[in-house]
C-alpha cells in the first residue's frame, strides 16, 4: 500500500513534467542517391523527399508524441532563407530554420532506396545494373518494392545530433510494375506526388512506402525520451510596430531577436487619447484602442510577416505587442 502511494506520489509530481511536449519541424527528405531511379520509375522527377514527409507528418501529428510546425510556415521560411534542396540533410541549415521557427527539435533524413528489389533489370534492350534503386515499369520477371529512409533529430539551439532511426519497407506483393496494381490506376502532376492518395497507396510501391514511414515514426515516436524534458517556451513579451500595411502580409519591425515566432499571436493595438498633466503638459497616460490580432507567419532576425484579423483597418506605426 505504501509503495502503491509513493508512485502514486511520484507520479502527480512528475505530471507537469509529462504534459510538456517537444515542438518538432519536419524538413522534406533528401532523395539525391534515388534520383535517377526515381525519374525511370515515374517518367519525370519526382519529389519523393516531400512526399514520404507529409506521410510523416500525419503520422506524427495523429500520434501526439510531438507538436509538429505546420508545412506551410516551413515551405515559408525554407523560400525566405532561398535553401535549396542540397540543404535539406545538413544539420546546421536545420537548426538555422528551427531556431526561426521557434522549435526546440528539427528532423531530417534522406531516402536510401526507392525501387526494386531485384539487381538486373533488362531497360529497352539495354542490360543495366541498378542494385536495389531498380527501374519500375519493365523487366523481365516479378519484383518487389524496396523503399528505406533515415532520420535524424537535431537540437536546433547546438546542432547536434540527438537520436537517428531508419525505417525499411518491402511490398508484400511481386509485379513487373512497381506503379501496377492501384485500383483506377495512378498518376502525377509535375514534380508532384501525392503518396497519400489511395491510389498510390494501393501500388506495390506504395506497399512499400507505408510500411517504410510506418517503422520511421514509430521509432522516432520511441526516441523522443533522448529529447530530455521539453522546456516549456519562454514568455518573451513582445512589443514593436507596423512596419508595412499594403497588402494582407503586414509587415512588423521586430522578429527573432526580439522573441517572435512563426504562429505567435499579437495584439494591434493604437493609441486613440494622451491624458496629460494639466499643470506641467506632460503625457500621463495614453488610451489605446486594439484593432485586431496579428498572426504571424514568417519570421526573420529583425522582422516578421503576419495575417490580421479584426474589426478595426491596421496602418503604418501601429504597436504590435504580447496580450
Amino acid at each position: 500500500m505504501r509503495r502503491a502511494i509513493t508512485f502514486l506520489l511520484i507520479l502527480f509530481l512528475a505530471a507537469p513534467l509529462f504534459g510538456q511536449k517537444h515542438r518538432v519541424a519536419v524538413m522534406d527528405f533528401n532523395y539525391g542517391t534515388v534520383q535517377s531511379s526515381v525519374a525511370a520509375i515515374f517518367g519525370s522527377d519526382q519529389d519523393v523527399g516531400k512526399g514520404i514527409v507529409d506521410l510523416l507528418i500525419d503520422r506524427l501529428v495523429n500520434d501526439g508524441t510531438y507538436r509538429v510546425i505546420e508545412r506551410q510556415a516551413l515551405d515559408k521560411i525554407m523560400a525566405e532563407q532561398n535553401f535549396s534542396n542540397s540543404n535539406r540533410a545538413d544539420p546546421n541549415s536545420a537548426a538555422k530554420i528551427g531556431k526561426l521557427l521557434g522549435v526546440d527539435t528539427i528532423i531530417v533524413g534522406d531516402i536510401t532506396q526507392f525501387g526494386r528489389d531485384d539487381h538486373n533489370t533488362n531497360v529497352g534492350g539495354m542490360g543495366s545494373t541498378l542494385g536495389k534503386y531498380g527501374l519500375g515499369g519493365v523487366g523481365l520477371h516479378k519484383s518487389k518494392a524496396v523503399v528505406a529512409v533515415t532520420a535524424r533529430m537535431v537540437d536546433v539551439n547546438t546542432g547536434e545530433i540527438l537520436a537517428s532511426v531508419s525505417g525499411t519497407g518491402e511490398s508484400a506483393r511481386s509485379g513487373t510494375n512497381l506503379l501496377g496494381g492501384g485500383g483506377s490506376g495512378w498518376s502525377s502532376g509535375a514534380g508532384h506526388l501525392d503518396m497519400g492518395s489511395s491510389n498510390f497507396g494501393q501500388t506495390i510501391l506504395g506497399e512499400a512506402v507505408k510500411q517504410a514511414v510506418t517503422q520511421l515514426a514509430g521509432g522516432l515516436e520511441a526516441d523522443a525520451p533522448k529529447l530530455g524534458v521539453a522546456a516549456a517556451p519562454a514568455a518573451v513579451p513582445v512589443s514593436g510596430l507596423v512596419a508595412d500595411a499594403s497588402s494582407s502580409d503586414i509587415i512588423i519591425n521586430v522578429g527573432s531577436s526580439a522573441g517572435v515566432h512563426v504562429g505567435d499571436k499579437l495584439d494591434v493595438t493604437r493609441v486613440t487619447r494622451v491624458i496629460k498633466d494639466p499643470a506641467t503638459g506632460k503625457p500621463l497616460r495614453s488610451i489605446e484602442t486594439k484593432l485586431g490580432q496579428l498572426t504571424i507567419t514568417s519570421v526573420d532576425s529583425g522582422s516578421a510577416v503576419g495575417t490580421f484579423s479584426g474589426s478595426g483597418t491596421i496602418k503604418v506605426g501601429d504597436t504590435v505587442k504580447t496580450p
